[in-house]
């Protein structure tokens, strides 16, 4: 199940640097990746998909804060598979805690948004506000 934090949260996050507060004087700043992921803009909804592979949905936190989607988590490296190996010849995956921030425009249903993991894609649905179209007719003013 997902954590999704609703609006009002006044948590403000870095999509670099995230100061962690280990109590000991002189830690610097861990350092945070963030993830890929595509927006996908269809008549009623939106779709935010991310790759998450190696995380499992109790390390993903889900956060709305007004208009801007929040993704956290950690993606752990295998340590017992890379210790077998006596030589990394290419290393492209990032391990290790992530963000990322998703601006969202504001003609969402932010009570509706759902997120479901499928086969390691995390899919963020939000569907769209609708309005009924009306036509306005114009009076004329009498003299």
């Amino acid at each position: 199940m997902f954590k999704i934090f609703g609006v009002g949260d006044d948590e403000k996050v870095d999509t670099h640097r995230v100061t962690l507060d280990t109590g000991e004087q002189g830690v610097e700043d861990e350092e945070i990746g963030q993830i890929a992921l595509d927006i996908v803009d269809n008549k009623d909804s939106i779709f935010i998909i991310a790759p998450i592979a190696g995380v499992e949905l109790e390390d993903i936190d889900i956060y709305l804060n007004k208009t801007t989607l929040t993704l956290r988590g950690e993606r752990n490296k295998p340590e017992e598979l890379y210790s077998q190996y006596a030589e990394i010849k290419n290393s492209e995956c990032f391990w290790g805690k992530f963000v990322r921030n998703v601006i969202l425009p504001e003609n969402l249903d932010f009570s509706q948004i759902k997120a479901v993991m499928e086969n390691n894609l995390l899919i963020v649905s939000i569907p769209k506000l609708r309005f009924d179209s009306q036509n306005i007719k114009i009076n004329r003013i009498e003299d």
